[in-house]
């Protein structure tokens, strides 16, 4: 096994293991705030690190400037009709429409997703394309890494679904124009008005329930 094949494992393991603690910190102990905190912190310091041995790894990557307006045009239309019906569900049948926390989350959730699509799909997906030992084709990925990101939301089944639909998009969008921004972003609109509007879920106070 190549250098470079063992850096891409250990990147693959290392995402597996935060998913891991996301079911001890989030799920059982309740500490959303100090997990995604930390998983933030701990992956900027990796992002660092690595562009530091190597200026080339954020394109590699998709932290880039070119092709993010045909990325975010690709994703729009999915994105704004799910928006439409997050709304009209939320005005319909949730009380709690009107609640001033989805602000904070709308401007803060999208910095998660960054995150968060940078584990699966540059991370996870990316070096399962370029690992040599992987005798797996787009289409194959594209199935895996949705529905592992599907299984990361279990056990809530219509959570599952949905990210199951999105990261699929994702991914497509990502394998043809290779621009993370506006899946993060995306991302972290998208979910925090389903969270807020369609699951009754309070990020806003998940986030701080510890104090």
């Amino acid at each position: 096994m190549t250098q470079t094949n063992k850096r891409k494992w250990f990147e693959i393991i290392a995402v597996v293991l935060t998913g891991a603690l996301k079911y001890i910190l989030m799920d059982w102990l309740e500490l959303r705030l100090f997990y995604i905190t930390g998983a933030c912190l701990f992956w900027a310091l990796y992002i660092f690190k690595r562009y530091r041995a190597d200026k080339t790894v954020l394109e590699d990557w998709g932290f880039r400037k070119v092709y993010f307006r045909e990325t975010f045009l690709f994703v729009l239309p999915f994105a704004a009709v799910i928006t439409g019906v997050i709304i009209w569900y939320g005005i319909t049948y949730n009380a709690a429409f009107l609640n001033w926390h989805v602000i904070p989350v709308f401007f803060l959730y999208p910095a998660w997703g960054v995150i968060q699509q940078f584990l699966m799909i540059a991370i996870i997906a990316g070096n399962l394309r370029s690992i040599t030992t992987v005798r797996l084709n787009d289409n194959q990925i594209i199935l895996l890494i949705t529905v592992l990101f599907s299984f990361a939301h279990f056990p809530d089944v219509p959570l599952m679904g949905f990210t199951f639909f999105m990261e699929l998009l994702f991914l497509i969008a990502y394998f043809k124009y290779r621009n993370l921004w506006p899946l993060g972003l995306f991302h972290g609109w998208i979910g925090s008005l389903l969270l807020f509007f369609v699951m009754g879920r309070d990020l806003w106070n998940e986030l701080w329930r510890v104090f």
